[in-house]
This record gives structure tokens, C-alpha cells and sequence, in this order.
């Protein structure tokens, strides 16, 4: 009997110190952060098919709530949403109240559908090194009291519906590594980042305009994508600086004069540069490594330079190129190295192709449009339109 009452005493004690424990744990979070969550709680809603707020019940401990972290008595990171691949996310709006975890040092929201703008209290959490919002519907514009967050290292604010211009004192947080942007409503000039550590810069898909001067980028960066933009002006000075570059898109904006030649040793593995005024010669200083290089619809001019011939997928389509396609590419598209040669729509002369050779299947050529009779029938892009050959005029009149 007395053994069986010393378990039962043993029993209970443990219970009881468990419980005092978790108690305990309760208490000592933060008044302020207690607040904080159950203010940001009330902003927020599960939509059809989440349950990530189920766990959030305040009577028990808020540091065993799903997406909060804890160290000590504070939360250090929020990630609010349900991380589930396919998850509906939240619907709702930022709290303001965000501002009084000023422990965070990560805060990400998964996609969903928050709405509003960005709470300008977010210059609140100087410990934050991640902020990562994309793919909601948050509008309005970035807060330039962001400046405040020097520790900033990931910014990450891409397909939402973000409106005005990236503010310089953004762009002079001193510790940014990866900024992306993409997908939202920006517009105004690029500001100058000064961070020596950003590798990546994604801006793609937003309104903005104007030039990006020399040394408005770090030397750091790595990955460079402003396609579907209105940028202009030359970039001649601006790209060999950048030459730890390893994805550079430039695409679909307004960018004008030569392409400098030392781009074409960067180690990357694609370059898209279609779609701009680019003009001039384009002339590689060595074989280009590059596999796929996209130099279509642009105003390049001279002819094609041979170095070429070891780029797998290549785009020289509507320019004004002229002259005769280089034997050494024609060899190596015969040989199925070169996997796509499109050269439709400018002033070419000649192709050294004979008419009963075939083209292998594995590669796609286009040459239509120029000042030849084609020498081969191949199929070409529907944009390529119907004519097989330009005009004898548009041939006689063009002087490169």
C-alpha cells in the first residue's frame, strides 16, 4: 500500500510540475508580443480549405501556435500562413500591431489573399533580416521608412499590386542580398543599391523607366532580371562591371547603342537581351559558352560573327544582319550541336546549305525574310509571317 501511495504522490508531482511548467512558459512571453499576435489574429482569416488559425488559442501557450517562433520571452519569426503546397492562405490585412514584435528577425506571409498596404510600422522591427510577402494583393507603396531596417538581408515583395517607386533609402540598406520585386506596379527610376552583398535583383514585370547609370548596381551581383520594364539609355558602361554575373535578362524594354562585347564571356547560361534598340555590330571577343543567347528584334547590324557557333539556341532574328551565315554555325547545326538557329527577318545573302541536304530533327532553322532565295524550306515561327523573301528594293537600298 505504501509503495502504491509513494506512485500515486510520484504521479501527481509530475503531473503538477508539467503543469506549472507550461504555465510558466505562458507567462513569460512578452506582454507586448502576447498583444501583438492576438491584434494580428483578428486581422486575419482562414480562406476555404486552410486551417492555419485553429492553432491559435489563447489560452494556451502563443509559442506553440503554428508559424511563431520563439526564443526567450519574445517571438523572433512569423510565418503566417499555412506552408502546405496548394494551401489557400489567408485573407485579410497587415495589422499594424506587427510593429511591436521588434524581436523578429524573419517575417513571411504565404500566398493568399491579404489586401492593404504595408504597415509603415514595419520600420519598427530593426532585427528583421528576412521580409517575405509575395503573391498576395497588398497595393499602396513601399514604406521608405524600410531604411530603418538596416539588417535587412531578403526583400522579397513580388506579385502583389505595389504601386509607385522603389525609395533610394531602400536602396541603401547597407546588408541586402536578394531583392525581388517582380510582378507588381512599380514605376519611377531604379534607385542606387549600395549593398556590397546583393547577388540577386529581380524587378521584371513593372512599369519602371528611365536609365540605370554606372555603378547603380553592385559588382556583387549575380542575378540580374528587369525584362518587361521601360527602361532606356546605353548599357555599354554599366554591364562589364557586372561581370560575376550568371543570369542576365534585359529583355522587352528600351534600352539602346552597343551591346558591349565582354558580355559574352559572362558564366551564364542565358542571355536574353531581345526586344530593345540595341545597335551596332555585335562582336564576341572569344567562342561564346553561353547556351542560349537571345539578341532578337533589336537594330544589330554587320555580320554574323562565327564565335557564335557554339551557342546551342541562338536568336538573331529581325535585325539587319547581312552577309553570309557563317560556314562554321551551318556545320555545327548540321551536326545537331546547334539546336536552334532562328535568322528570319533580316538582310542576309546567303547560307552555305545545300538544297538536298537535310536538316536534322533535333534542330530548328528559320531564315526566311531575307535577301536569298532559301535554300532549304523549313518551318518557321507564325510571327515569321508568309513571305519566303524580302522585297529587291528593301535589298538594294539597306547598307548596313
Amino acid at each position: 500500500m505504501m509503495k502504491m501511495m509513494n506512485r500515486v504522490f510520484v504521479s501527481i508531482m509530475i503531473s503538477f510540475f508539467i503543469a506549472h511548467q507550461i504555465r510558466f512558459s505562458f507567462a513569460i512571453l512578452d506582454p507586448n508580443d502576447f498583444l501583438a499576435l492576438q491584434s494580428i489574429s483578428k486581422s486575419l482569416t482562414d480562406m476555404p480549405g486552410s486551417n492555419y488559425l485553429s492553432s491559435w488559442d489563447f489560452t494556451s501557450d502563443p509559442c506553440n501556435f503554428a508559424g511563431v517562433f520563439c526564443s526567450g520571452e519574445r517571438v523572433v519569426a512569423l510565418n503566417l500562413g499555412d506552408p502546405r503546397a496548394g494551401a489557400s492562405g489567408l485573407s485579410g490585412t497587415i495589422d499594424p500591431a506587427i510593429g511591436k514584435l521588434t524581436n523578429l528577425t524573419e517575417l513571411t506571409i504565404v500566398p493568399g489573399r491579404i489586401t492593404g498596404e504595408l504597415p509603415a510600422e514595419l520600420s519598427e522591427l530593426t532585427e528583421l533580416r528576412f521580409l517575405g510577402i509575395s503573391r498576395n494583393f497588398i497595393s499602396g507603396e513601399i514604406p521608405a521608412t524600410l531604411s530603418s531596417v538596416t539588417r535587412l538581408r531578403t526583400v522579397d515583395l513580388s506579385y502583389n499590386q505595389l504601386t509607385g517607386n522603389v525609395p533610394w533609402a531602400v536602396g541603401s540598406l547597407p546588408a541586402l542580398t536578394n531583392v525581388v520585386l517582380c510582378h507588381n506596379r512599380l514605376s519611377g527610376s531604379l534607385p542606387a543599391f549600395v549593398s556590397q552583398t546583393l547577388t540577386r535583383l529581380d524587378l521584371k514585370h513593372n512599369n519602371f523607366s528611365g536609365s540605370i547609370p554606372p555603378g547603380f548596381l553592385p559588382v556583387s551581383l549575380q542575378y540580374l532580371s528587369v525584362s518587361q520594364n521601360r527602361f532606356t539609355g546605353p548599357v555599354d558602361y554599366l554591364l562589364p562591371q557586372l561581370n560575376r554575373l550568371t543570369y542576365l535578362d534585359l529583355s522587352q524594354n528600351r534600352f539602346t547603342g552597343p551591346i558591349p562585347s565582354s558580355i559574352f564571356s559572362f558564366p551564364i547560361t542565358t542571355l536574353q537581351l531581345d526586344r530593345n534598340l540595341f545597335s551596332g555590330p555585335v562582336q564576341p571577343f572569344n567562342e561564346v559558352a553561353i547556351q542560349t543567347v537571345d539578341l532578337s528584334h533589336n537594330l544589330l547590324y554587320g555580320e554574323v560573327s562565327p564565335l557564335f557557333s557554339t551557342v546551342q539556341n541562338l536568336y538573331l532574328n529581325n535585325n539587319r544582319f547581312t552577309g553570309s551565315v557563317p560556314t562554321t554555325l551551318v556545320d555545327r547545326l548540321m551536326a545537331g550541336n546547334v539546336q536552334l538557329l532562328y535568322l528570319q527577318h533580316n538582310f542576309l545573302t546567303a547560307v552555305p546549305i545545300k538544297p538536298t541536304e537535310v536538316i536534322p530533327v533535333s534542330s530548328s532553322l528559320c531564315l526566311q525574310y531575307n535577301c536569298m532565295v532559301l535554300p532549304v524550306q523549313t518551318p518557321c515561327p507564325v510571327e515569321s509571317g508568309s513571305q519566303k523573301t524580302r522585297p529587291t528594293s528593301q535589298c538594294m537600298e539597306w547598307k548596313g
